[in-house]
């Protein structure tokens, strides 16, 4: 992951305390962070001369992190790739929860990193009955750190939030941050780029694969075509170089 990942600095009168506060500010264990000692502080003599310790908490990458606070997806069988999701129906009360803690959480996050912005959520539109996403927007001025090369800070941002949110409530919901509507532009980018692709496979009868793509635009790309009557779609490989196949049909 780039060096603009999310990264916490906390000042305590030891290192180990430190680190303790961070990881408890964060919500996360030692395994989810990479610590770095910026100043092992000086206890003094007399209690004269102290100065505090200071350590950078970076959390890892969404590859790097342990994924065991959610769920597997069973691999689809059909074209299609889906979501994971809680097959229970969430109520009125579950709802403004998962909104209150997502707002707390995503709050207290940018405000750790320093980060001006203005936050807003809301509930998307259930998929057949199931749970309804959390989606967060962030707006603001120069917050194109916040998305990352290769959308790497913005997809960790997610990723921890998701993990926090999914821990205070007991239970897991889908989450989706964006960023000065970066997922929209490129949803958008996706979308052209699979009809562009679909019309070359039919005009030259060849299948082609595009590049890795995470999950979430794979299943951009099906959803696209999926009523494309030419040609038809599939994911191989494994994450997080798993690609989308594009063949023509007989």
């Amino acid at each position: 992951m780039s060096e603009e990942r999310t990264k916490l600095e906390i000042i305590a009168p030891s290192v180990e305390e430190a680190v303790e506060k961070g990881l408890k500010d964060l919500g996360l264990t030692e395994d989810d962070v990479d610590i770095e000692v910026l100043d092992e502080g000086k206890k003094g003599l007399l209690g004269l001369g102290i100065r505090q310790a200071r350590v950078a908490l970076k959390i890892k990458s969404s590859k790097d992190l342990p994924q065991q606070p959610l769920k597997a997806a069973p691999e689809p069988s059909s074209s299609e790739e889906t979501e994971e999701f809680d097959e229970s129906e969430s109520d009125d009360e579950e709802d403004a929860e998962a909104i209150s803690i997502a707002r707390e959480t995503i709050n207290i996050i940018l405000e750790k990193m320093h980060v001006d912005a203005e936050v807003s959520i809301r509930l998307g539109e259930s998929d057949s009955g199931r749970v309804k996403p959390v989606l967060i927007d962030i707006e603001g001025r120069d917050l194109s750190f916040l998305i990352g090369r290769k959308a790497e800070t913005i997809d960790a941002l997610q990723y921890i939030t998701g993990l926090i949110v999914g821990r205070e409530l007991g239970r897991w919901v889908p989450l989706q941050i964006d960023v000065q509507h970066y997922r929209q532009r490129r949803e958008d980018e996706v979308r052209k780029l699979a009809r562009r692709i679909a019309d070359q496979v039919v005009s030259t009868g060849r299948a082609q694969t595009l590049e890795p793509m995470p999950p979430n635009e794979r299943r951009i790309v099906h959803i696209e075509l999926r009523q494309n009557p030419r040609v038809e779609t599939s994911s191989s490989g494994e994450e997080p170089r798993r690609k989308v196949t594009i063949r023509p049909l007989d």
